[in-house]
């Protein structure tokens, strides 16, 4: 896994670029973009579980995507991770091939882990 504690990785799945956090060892995956401005929720900072905004300090919480302080009014989604060996799945609703036509699992989220969009 290539995110240590604390630290937001961006990471594209299926499309969708998403801000992944490490928090306490757990991966959480949210939509990369404040509901504010467009900001990069993947640049900002992780604080208690928060995501803080670079642009003007909307904050988010990492696991479940709540805003949690304005100016953002609107929550961002949040997607389920898990963890398989060195890399994680990411649940990106939408992608073509699912049992359930309302999420599936991402199998390129494997290689995700390794090629992260931030570098």
């Amino acid at each position: 896994m290539d995110i240590e504690p604390g630290q937001i990785r961006v990471f594209d799945c299926a499309g969708r670029s998403l801000a992944v956090s490490n928090i306490d060892g757990e991966l959480y995956a949210i939509d990369n973009l404040c509901t504010h401005d467009g900001g990069p929720l993947g640049e900002g900072q992780l604080r208690r579980g928060r995501v803080v905004c670079p642009r003007h300090g909307a904050t988010f919480d990492a696991k479940t995507g709540k805003v949690l302080a304005l100016p953002a009014v609107r929550d961002v989604a949040a997607y389920a991770v898990a963890v398989e060996g060195d890399g994680f799945y990411i649940d990106c609703p939408g992608v073509a091939g699912s049992d359930d036509p309302n999420t599936v699992r991402d199998t390129e989220a494997t290689v995700m882990a390794d090629e992260p969009t931030d570098r």
